[in-house]
């Protein structure tokens, strides 16, 4: 969850050639049904009505029927995620994720997919921080079809041994892949890692190396029972549907669903770091070098989100933001560089990222600091806020319009019990932020004298240059964990 974006959603499943096909087929008569504009959902974009219903079991059903397109989504989100992961066995959410749909009910691993696929329908199981996640998007003739394949995942799971070795050798294998050839894809680990030291957010939700090799299929086992049950279920059914039947179906598939044995996680708040420290990660031979410059941020329930939102979009959220405009179009230092805003029920991070020539490290880094220095010293000034503000409502309706965007964003209000005016509110609380706001606002992002920073290159060549920025701790980027 992540960057500066209003909420805390993100649906990426790739959809099967059949079903996108039905999609395109159809995006057109959707269109002229809802009348859509870009005017339109910028001054009003609002969540469709829903009904909620709490099962025996203390499970939470919300349906959202609508019939622009023959589809219906699933959104299922169990309470906990990694959070909950043992210590030393991080990245146990994310396995058990992942084992989930690898055969399940009757169907084998293959037979899983191949009922999916056969479909023309997709299924994909993931883990957050806060919560194990299942997408499903078939054709509203099969809803009954996804709603049993769902249970089977969630409920009767087969947990096949030579499938949990293969998943966990590849999620090891991954990590050490991305370390030899893109470590843009773990400079996130590494921040959180060294920004929240001994903090449950510092722990990596995808493992390491190392807790990830001590993980063992009964670890997984254990786990589901103790983490996984009706009393942590939300469910969210949206699209073309009949109420009265999924109901019924609901209830028969998750009903009975036992309560999960275990507790939830609780999460202490983290103070914002004062002064400067620097991870050197050292990759020999680099040609280039990856840095974020962090601290904490804010929460999601934070009254100026808004107006933050407008700021970080200005700053680092756009192609036409300052970082990017200073490092990449005019010095030519990078292909790109961002800063974002990650909320989480305590405050989560907030940081810049980017990536440049290990001759130009330093050049880099100091450009960075010195376009937040200059956030802070100049603020936004008129043509710019309003811009940024045109750039949110533009970027925001597009994320309410499908199915499964709505079952995803009910769902996610539903986990933190947010109200609706979440999302319904939002828009006009970014056109009506004035210039007040927006500037007290900045302080979102740290001061340029209280950053956490972690550098990824060659250590032989940016040792000496570090120095300048801070105390240097150092580790290797192949040591088999992300922090010293």
């Amino acid at each position: 969850m992540n960057a500066a974006n209003a909420c805390t959603f993100d649906h990426r499943n790739g959809l099967p050639m059949r079903l996108l096909r039905i999609i395109i087929t159809t995006f057109t008569v959707a269109i002229a049904l809802a009348g859509f504009s870009t005017t339109a959902a910028a001054s009003g974009v609002r969540l469709p009505q829903a009904q909620t219903l709490t099962l025996d079991n203390g499970a939470t059903l919300i349906l959202v029927p609508r019939k622009d397109v023959p589809l219906v989504s699933a959104t299922a989100l169990m309470r906990g995620g990694s959070l909950a992961d043992p210590q030393g066995k991080e990245g146990s959410a994310e396995l058990l994720a992942s084992l989930l749909s690898q055969g399940a009910g009757t169907r084998d691993a293959l037979a899983f997919a191949q009922a999916v696929d056969g479909a023309g329908g997709s299924l994909s199981v993931e883990s957050s921080q806060e919560a194990i996640v299942a997408n499903a998007q078939f054709l509203s003739k099969d809803s009954g079809l996804m709603l049993s394949l769902l249970a089977d995942a969630l409920l009767r799971p087969r947990m096949q041994q030579d499938e949990f070795d293969k998943l966990r050798q590849r999620t090891i294998d991954g990590i050490a892949a991305a370390k030899d050839s893109d470590p843009r894809r773990l400079i996130g680990s590494y921040a959180d890692a060294w920004l929240f030291r001994g903090h449950l957010y510092g722990r990596p939700t995808g493992g390491d190396e190392t807790s990830l090799a001590h993980i063992s299929l009964d670890d997984l086992q254990t786990f589901r029972h103790a983490q996984m049950g009706g009393d942590r279920l939300i469910l969210v059914i949206s699209g073309d549907f009949d109420p009265a039947a999924v109901t019924a179906q609901v209830r028969s598939e998750f009903g009975s669903w036992a309560r999960a044995s275990g507790s939830l996680p609780t999460v202490a708040a983290e103070t914002r770091q004062q002064g400067r420290r620097v991870l050197l990660v050292d990759k020999p031979g680099a040609t280039q070098t990856y840095f974020a410059l962090a601290n904490i941020g804010t929460t999601r329930d934070d009254p100026a989100r808004a107006a933050q939102d407008i700021v970080a979009t200005a700053f680092g959220g756009r192609f036409t933001s300052m970082l990017n405009t200073e490092l990449r179009v005019k010095s030519g230092l990078t292909y790109g560089a961002r800063a974002s805003i990650d909320r989480q029920i305590q405050p989560g991070s907030v940081d810049i990222t980017t990536f440049t020539k290990t001759d130009s490290t330093a050049a880099a880094i100091d450009m960075a600091i010195a376009t937040l220095d200059r956030l802070h010293r100049d603020g936004l000034d008129a043509a710019t806020l309003q811009s940024a503000k045109n750039y949110i409502a533009g970027q925001f309706a597009p994320r309410l319009e499908t199915a499964a965007q709505v079952a995803t964003t009910l769902a996610w209000l539903t986990l933190y019990g947010e109200p609706r005016s979440y999302i319904d509110g939002y828009l006009d609380a970014v056109a009506t932020a004035t210039p007040e706001q927006v500037a007290a606002a900045r302080a979102v992002f740290p001061d340029s004298k209280d950053l956490v920073m972690v550098v990824i290159g060659d250590a032989a060549k940016i040792r000496g240059l570090l120095k300048a920025y801070g105390p240097v701790t150092e580790m290797r980027l192949s040591d088999p964990h992300f922090s010293p």
